[in-house]
């Protein structure tokens, strides 16, 4: 499958292919559409795959945490007009996964983590609940 263009909504950047119910991508510290490559494959026969770039380096310094990364992510599916969505989070990805979930778990179908940090990990940002 080839790299699919970049879209950009509004605040937001991302990649999807794929339809059925929503299945969002969320990357590590220092991962790359590319890490995707497989999963675009292999999950958007059965899923609208959808990969955002998370702003870890866009925000400032101070304001970049899980927590601020897990905002974003909710401020995505609100513009996407997203109902109910499935999660896949690696490493900082899960952690902000994780997040999420616990704080919009109407909104979540499932979610699957991949090398995640943990709820408790306080190396990017405390998010003790």
């Amino acid at each position: 499958m080839d790299q699919p263009a970049i879209i950009e909504r509004g605040p937001y950047k991302y990649v999807e292919a794929g339809e059925g119910e929503p299945l969002i991508v969320l990357h590590g510290l220092f991962g790359a559409l590319s890490n995707f490559k497989d999963v675009f494959s292999h999950f958007s026969g059965r899923f609208r795959v959808i990969i955002p770039m998370l702003p870890i380096y866009e925000l400032p310094m101070r304001k970049t945490s899980a927590k601020s990364l897990s905002e974003h992510i909710e401020g995505f599916v609100a513009e996407m007009g997203l109902d109910k969505v499935h999660l896949l989070g690696n490493s900082l990805g899960g952690h902000v996964g994780l997040i999420f979930t616990k704080n919009n778990l109407e909104q979540v179908a499932s979610l699957s983590l991949t090398a995640s940090s943990g709820m408790y990990e306080n190396a990017f940002g405390n998010s003790f609940p």
